[in-house]
């Protein structure tokens, strides 16, 4: 009798891991099959948020979908509201004050900064590195200290105005910045050194959802998992808005495209926005935080309570809202995970006929099924889906 007749039949296991799991980011679900440990196919299914951003913002004024930015990438908010509001200025043909660029400038690096931080403590707590993720989510709350000093909020900012921003910066807000950013930083290079050279880190990261710079490109994708393949380009750099063109900055790039090389990236265009904040802060100009336009901006409320002009604007404003000029435009920005893309067309009235946003990491997701992850073992799931840092409301808009 051959030693094959006592083979066993052997079939491969199918595992679900979600949509309620603690490796996801946000309620997705990823059917696994697998042969033995190693991941034969995967197949991730978004869409158990049921954001609806999208057929929300047809249903309310064009200042009003302000918020509900908020609730697309909640790590990074503050660079949803200065997107939205770009694409409005440019379908309006108006052009913001230089302190409302630099205002927006700062409050957006700051918000990147966040969401880097929250992204790498992530992916360090997920392969065992539980200190370096307390490091840097203290080091996230100190700047959430700021971004609330500025807006109000630490999440929710509502902030962007067509034509500017909602609040100046506080008196002595560049000092107190600066000191917050000296506090988390010492935080982040500790969590830095914990990581980046350890062995079992390296091991978990090196090598591990490798992607080519063509495969990249290929399926559109951008921000740090395109940067990580080599390619350096940063929407900062490439297409320049606001006052990117004044600021000296690097955009930093990896070799391999792997998980690790993700990792790198991303600590340090950390410490490029900083460098971004602190010449912002230094060249700063005095004037107006927005544009005196009674077409899209609010009246000062003296005058609504003193002038029947004033009142009838406001009660024009916040009835109809802005009737924004008939058209299509598309603004972007370089968000925390790439290009943040709105599309919105008028039909002339106060509310969106169409808003269509392109959300950055439901285009990295792509790269799951057919490329990341097959090959790899189950183990490394956790790693390299938190190196795609999908967000749940940006991704299932």
């Amino acid at each position: 009798m051959t030693d094959t007749a006592f083979d066993l039949p052997t079939r491969n296991m199918e595992i679900a891991l979600g949509p309620s799991h603690p490796a996801m980011h946000g309620t997705v679900r990823m059917m696994v099959e697998l042969d033995g440990e190693t991941i034969v196919k995967t197949e991730t299914e978004v869409g158990f948020l049921h954001r609806g951003f999208e057929k929300e913002s047809e249903s309310v004024h064009w200042a009003q979908v302000m918020p509900y930015c908020d609730r697309l990438n909640y790590v990074s908010p503050l660079i949803n509201n200065f997107a939205y509001a770009m694409a409005l200025e440019k379908l309006c043909e108006v052009e913001i004050p230089e302190r409302a660029k630099y205002i927006r400038v700062i409050a957006a690096e700051i918000s990147r900064i966040c969401d880097h931080m929250t992204c790498n403590g992530a992916m360090g707590m997920e392969v065992g590195g539980f200190t370096p993720f307390l490091y840097m989510v203290e080091a996230r709350e100190l700047l959430y200290d700021i971004v609330e000093e500025l807006t109000g909020q630490r999440i929710t900012v509502n902030f962007a105005r067509i034509g500017g921003v909602a609040h100046d910066l506080p008196p002595g807000f560049a000092g107190r910045c600066k000191e917050a950013l000296n506090k988390a930083f010492k935080l982040f290079d500790d969590a830095d050194a914990l990581l980046t050279r350890n062995r079992i880190f390296i091991d978990r990261m090196n090598k591990v959802g490798r992607i080519t710079k063509e495969q990249a490109i290929a399926y559109g994708i951008t921000g740090p998992m395109l940067r990580a393949t080599g390619v350096a380009y940063d929407l900062r750099k490439a297409a320049p808005y606001d006052v990117y063109d004044r600021m000296e900055f690097d955009v930093p790039v990896g070799d391999n495209g792997d998980t690790y090389d993700r990792w790198l990236v991303r600590l340090e265009e950390a410490r490029q926005s900083r460098r971004i904040v602190e010449q912002a802060l230094a060249q700063i100009p005095p004037g107006p935080i927005c544009i005196e336009d009674p077409r899209f901006v609010l009246p000062p409320k003296d005058e609504v309570y003193t002038s029947i002009e004033g009142l009838m604007n406001h009660f024009k404003l916040i009835i109809e809202g802005a009737r924004v000029p008939a058209g299509e435009v598309y603004g972007y920005t370089e968000g925390g995970n790439g290009e943040l893309g709105f599309y919105i067309v008028s039909d002339g009235s106060g509310k969106p006929y169409k808003c269509r946003v392109r959300s950055p990491c439901f285009t990295a997701m792509q790269l799951l099924d057919p490329i990341l992850l097959p090959g790899n073992m189950i183990s490394d799931i956790v790693p390299i889906f938190g190196s795609v840092n999908m967000i749940g409301g940006e991704c299932d808009r």
